[in-house]
């Protein structure tokens, strides 16, 4: 039986919970079906959002629900194909967005973050790779006074949480931060303890690479099965049986077919979201923009702009609906008019969500021997140095930082 511990997923969470492990003087193995940053992880806005905290459950979604069935192209869709699986699930996020969840949900979620803003800071020294970090910001953006004012209570709630901001009431003053933008952006909220990448691929790459150079490990193979034992845990995968002492999940949208093995259903789903990567000179972007009222961002990647966003839950299977990426480009165009909208390449991802919001960090309520990280919904980067520290100290026997019951797998 090995003594080593065993990852399944190679994106940016289970890379970072992998490093975290090898600093610690741990044997680390990462199986991984794609490679490296092979899904999610290559391709979202690549931002560290440390002060997103609301969650997507919030108290008056469900009065929404006839317009995403009604507005494909919307910022937040259910397919129609999809509508009937997804409803178990929709049940849930609307139970979760009662005032005393949504709450309880968004201290957790605060609390979360600010260990992951701390683990950040210490993951980026030991690589060594600031130049790979923009420290320029995010500006939430409003059309109108009433559509402000309609957020100021989720601020203040960031606010208590220590996530403050600086509020913008003119057009003028959005443009001392951002020019260029349409003068239907009146208000704004800009965040400066907000930072991107400079390309998450590249980054979660980075990551890996300080992982192989501690001492660990990543196989590129494809797992069929896990089975506890009395010595360990094994894994058949279309390699061969590795037997390993600890397994950590950390595989994303594909998390919970994993936990089926064990016997643990958790209701994971996907949240697919699309982006165009505008080469560079497409826009003189100074900041993260975020459009509040449209369900999108626009981020400095590799000197150009990514354009993306919205939330399709429309599972894993669906073929892609690139009119969603068309739409969102539309959209950026009229809202930032000097935008090149020329030569970009479309992508869509999944990012796996609960319906609290809130990640799983906990071990399997069948098995301790196997822990879960997963369920990070769009803040997967954001919050992934501060998963791996509280992962690695599940795995070595240590109390974690943070209370962990908001994260528990077995709180649905």
């Amino acid at each position: 039986m090995s003594d080593e511990i065993t990852i399944i997923g190679a994106g940016i969470i289970g890379v970072s919970i992998g490093l975290e492990l090898a600093r610690r003087g741990q044997k680390v193995r990462v199986l991984e079906r794609k490679g490296v940053a092979g899904e999610t992880s290559a391709g979202n806005a690549g931002a560290f959002a440390f002060q997103e905290v609301e969650p997507l459950a919030k108290p008056g979604i469900m009065k929404q629900a006839p317009k995403w069935l009604l507005d494909p192209l919307g910022p937040l869709s259910v397919p129609p194909a999809y509508a009937v699986q997804i409803a178990p699930w929709m049940l849930r996020l609307w139970r979760a967005s009662w005032r005393d969840r949504y709450e309880g949900s968004m201290k957790a979620q605060a609390e979360l973050m600010h260990v992951a803003k701390a683990a950040f800071e210490r993951q980026v020294a030991h690589i060594n790779r600031e130049d790979l970090i923009q420290r320029k910001g995010q500006m939430a953006l409003y059309e109108g006074e009433k559509a402000y004012r309609a957020t100021l209570p989720a601020w203040e709630l960031k606010k208590q949480h220590g996530f403050d901001a600086i509020h913008l009431t003119s057009p003028e003053a959005i443009a001392e931060y951002q020019p260029g933008l349409h003068s239907r952006f009146t208000h704004a909220a800009f965040t400066p303890n907000w930072f991107n990448t400079v390309d998450p691929k590249l980054w979660t790459e980075t990551v890996a690479q300080a992982l192989r150079d501690a001492g660990g490990e990543i196989q590129i193979t494809s797992v069929k099965n896990i089975l506890p034992t009395e010595t360990g845990v094994r894994i058949d995968t279309d390699e061969g049986v590795i037997e390993t002492q600890k397994l950590i999940i950390a595989a994303g949208a594909w998390s919970h077919h994993l936990a089926r093995h064990l016997g643990d259903k958790i209701p994971l789903e996907t949240e697919r979201g699309y982006n165009t990567t505008l080469p560079p000179g497409a826009f003189d972007l100074r900041t993260h923009l975020t459009f509040s009222q449209h369900g999108f961002v626009a981020s400095v990647i590799n000197g150009g702009v990514r354009i993306g966003g919205a939330v399709e839950l429309g599972g894993l299977t669906l073929p892609p609906n690139f009119k969603r990426a068309d739409a969102l480009l539309k959209k950026a165009k009229a809202f930032m008019p000097g935008l090149n909208t020329e030569g970009g390449t479309q992508w869509m991802g999944y990012r796996p969500s609960l319906p609290d919001t809130l990640p799983v960090i906990g071990a399997s309520p069948k098995d301790p021997r196997v822990l879960y990280a997963f369920g990070h919904g769009h803040l997967g980067l954001t919050q992934s140095a501060g998963t791996a520290e509280l992962v690695a100290d599940l795995a070595l026997g240590a109390t974690p930082g943070l209370d962990l019951a908001p994260f528990a797998p077995t709180r649905f």
